[in-house]
This record gives structure tokens, sequence and C-alpha cells, in this order.
């Protein structure tokens, strides 16, 4: 059983940049095909600096942690993880070139099925730069058990 003394812990924080490229390519991957989220005249005509981030976009942005220690340390197997459910919350936009902060903090550890299913909460909040709240994301991880 995942040990619910970790519920608080704040995860390691990491920074990661909104590349250009890697918007593009999101938005081309979820079939977006507003202008905006392609060409930098576009978005700037649109009134934004440069590219905003296509929605869900941070998700992505969340695997560029740099370890997942975080997982040995609760007794999570890898193989028996699945993806429960993500939400976002918005603050503001953020945009192509902005280097984003990421806190993470274990918000919550529950099961069902009498330990059969273990859920982890993850609670991660975004700002950019210049400190402005940009997002909040909260992940549920799953483990299969038995």
């Amino acid at each position: 059983m995942i040990d619910k003394k970790h519920i608080g812990k704040q995860l390691p924080t990491f920074h990661a940049v909104a590349e250009a490229s890697q918007l593009r390519f999101f938005a081309k991957a979820t079939g977006e095909t507003n202008p905006i989220y392609f060409q930098q005249q576009a978005a700037r005509d649109a009134g934004y600096p440069d590219l905003p981030l296509p929605p869900t976009f941070l998700f992505s942005l969340a695997f560029q942690a740099p370890s997942n220690a975080w997982r040995d340390e609760l007794g999570i197997v890898s193989s028996r993880i699945l993806h429960g459910e993500e939400t976002f919350r918005y603050h503001r936009m953020a945009h192509a070139g902005d280097t984003l902060c990421f806190e993470v903090r274990i918000a919550d550890i529950y099961d069902k099925k009498g330990g059969a299913l273990e859920f982890v909460v993850r609670e991660t909040r975004v700002t950019n730069q210049r400190g402005e709240h940009v997002a909040d994301l909260r992940d549920v991880l799953v483990q299969r058990n038995g």
C-alpha cells in the first residue's frame, strides 16, 4: 500500500521552456487548425506576443520533470500505473519562449476495491518567468495491485 504519510509532500520544483516547435507539433497532433497556434504573425494579429500554448499543452511540459524518483519513494511500480484523470484551471495565457515553473505536491492518496486500486493525486502550480500564476494542474495516477 502507498503510505498516506506522503500526502502534502512537495516534489522537486522544475522549469521548462515552451518551445515554438513543440507547440506547433502538439497543436497539429491534437487536430488544432487555428493559425494562432502555428504562425507567429497570426498570433500577433490576434493580440498575443507569440504563439499561445494550446489547451492541455502544460501536461506535456510536466513530463519534462528531471526525475520520477518520487514514484520509487512511494513504492509505485511503473508497469502497474495508469493515467487516471487530469484537470486544468487557467489564470493567464502562456506563450512560446516562456519559461514555466512547476511546483508539484501530492494532494491525496487513497485506494478503492479493497486496495486493488491505489490513487495518487498531484496538484501543480505553474508560474511564468515573471512569477505570474499561469495555471493549476491536477492529475491522478492509478496503480493496479494484484
